[in-house]
């Protein structure tokens, strides 16, 4: 057996054995071999937790802010001694290449920090309004957080993070595919000094502690990333306990590609961005939208260069992308592929299968498919794969029009010369961040969606209010 077994769940500053006795292999997804089991928790565990996170609530919602920097400070010190930790366990159970685990999956844990410790000093916790009324922000309580697999140290940071700063105290469900760099993180949070009880972790299914955290009755907000269907499933689950949700959902983000862009730079960067994490982001510019007077060179030249992207090892330095992180992930991919083929899509790079030498792993080909009708299975359904639809407009309103023929409204792309064109089809987009030639998201800024793609912002000051509730003072 492996060393990387996780056994223990963190309940009240204390490493635990869940009450349950049900296991779960951990795999590596670069050779599908199994490195270690997971022990995993049950809704019992839950109750423990839940009732270690509010007693320490009592004391924790009253501290001041100044301790709760001082408190932040100390985690970014321990932080910054596990980054290679980090990007070493999210190489092993995800996939994710060892270069773009340090730069950007592992990166994140310091980026967010630094971001909510900005916000959280320029946040005024009371104000005094016009009318002489003074509002205070203060901890919702205890809350949940369900966090994915796809980005698992960015979304624990994004949420446990907001909690520490603000005062809330918490119970973290984390992706059983992905409890490693969990495991590492409540290490860090251990021995950064918080209080017992104000963060606990317990590893476990969505059936087993996921519908437990959301329908708690002593849980006053749950913080979800993950598929829009889990969403609704988690925002039913809460319901009954009137507790507040935010949602971080799917996507299916649009790429405008306007003739006057420069297309040196705008068609590596639609495949890079497209592509990045192995396709495996909700906010992916997965359909590109082209403009009819370059559309055959852009779609000859995003084949070419979907050809030349390299897949490999993920222990490997370099640029090339790894493997999808299960098979369940491989075969939907697959699915999606073969569904773009039945429905006449022209396929001009990748296609269905692994890559040539590659007999295990769950390594898949990037994949271009062109002349695609906004109708089809491929252009409205999120694949999480490194999948690009091309799509053809003729006018810039029709661009905007297809862009926004989504369920999703997560995040939109604009390519364009024009400053003023990019500002006017960015405000008729109905998505949560709009990216301008090749513009990318900045730590302390809101990350979130439309429609359904989510409620809730994450990120900056925006991120803390979630964690918030409001309080009004009126003096006689």
């Amino acid at each position: 057996m492996s060393n990387h077994d996780i056994l223990h769940a963190f309940i009240n500053g204390q490493w635990v054995r869940p009450t349950g006795t049900e296991m779960m292999p951990i795999c590596n997804p670069a050779n599908e071999e199994v490195i270690g089991q997971l022990h995993l928790g049950r809704s019992e565990d839950v109750d423990m937790a839940v009732q270690a996170a509010g007693k320490a609530f009592i004391h924790f919602g009253q501290t001041s802010k100044a301790d709760r920097l001082d408190l932040l400070h100390r985690l970014r010190v321990e932080t910054e001694k596990r980054m290679e930790d980090m990007a070493q366990a999210m190489r092993l159970e995800m996939g994710a290449p060892i270069d773009f685990a340090r730069a950007y999956q592992a990166d994140a844990a310091l980026g967010h920090l630094d971001g909510f410790i900005s916000a959280l000093r320029a946040q005024d916790a009371r104000q005094t309004l016009d009318n002489g009324d003074v509002l205070l922000h203060e901890p919702i309580g205890v809350v949940g957080l369900i966090t994915p697999w796809n980005w698992p140290i960015n979304q624990i940071a994004l949420k446990v993070l907001p909690a520490l700063a603000t005062g809330c105290t918490m119970v973290l469900k984390p992706s059983e595919y992905t409890p490693v760099s969990a495991q590492i993180y409540a290490e860090i949070i251990e021995a950064a000094g918080y209080p017992a009880g104000v963060f606990n972790m317990i590893h476990g299914t969505g059936l087993g502690v996921g519908e437990a955290i959301s329908s708690h009755p002593d849980i006053q907000m749950v913080s979800f990333t993950g598929s829009t269907r889990a969403g609704v499933s988690i925002a039913t689950q809460a319901a009954p306990t009137i507790k507040k949700v935010t949602l971080e959902l799917g996507g299916k983000s649009p790429n405008l590609l306007f003739a006057d862009a420069d297309l040196d730079k705008a068609i590596p960067q639609a495949l890079e961005e497209c592509f990045l994490n192995t396709g495996q982001s909700c906010d992916a510019p997965t359909r590109l939208l082209v403009e009819r007077a370059i559309y055959d060179e852009v779609c000859a030249r995003a084949a070419e260069g979907a050809n030349q992207t390299k897949v490999g090892d993920p222990a490997s330095e370099g640029n090339h992308l790894g493997p999808l992180f299960d098979k369940i992930q491989f075969d939907r991919v697959q699915d999606a592929i073969q569904a773009g083929l039945d429905e006449g899509a022209r396929l001009v790079a990748g296609g269905l299968g692994r890559p040539e030498g590659y007999e295990k792993g769950w390594y898949v080909k990037p994949t271009v498919f062109v002349d695609v009708h906004n109708d089809m299975h491929i252009a409205q359904h999120e694949i999480f794969g490194p999948v690009l639809v091309i799509i053809p407009f003729d006018s810039e309103d029709e661009a905007i029009t297809i862009a926004n023929d989504t369920p999703y409204g997560l995040a939109g792309f604009v390519q364009t010369s024009d400053r003023e064109k990019a500002e006017r089809v960015a405000a008729k987009l109905r998505v949560g961040a709009v990216h301008i030639n090749g513009g990318v998201y900045q730590y302390g800024s809101p990350f979130g969606g439309y429609k359904a793609s989510g409620n809730g912002r994450e990120g900056g000051i925006w991120g803390l209010e979630d964690f918030q509730e409001i309080k009004t003072l009126h003096y006689g």
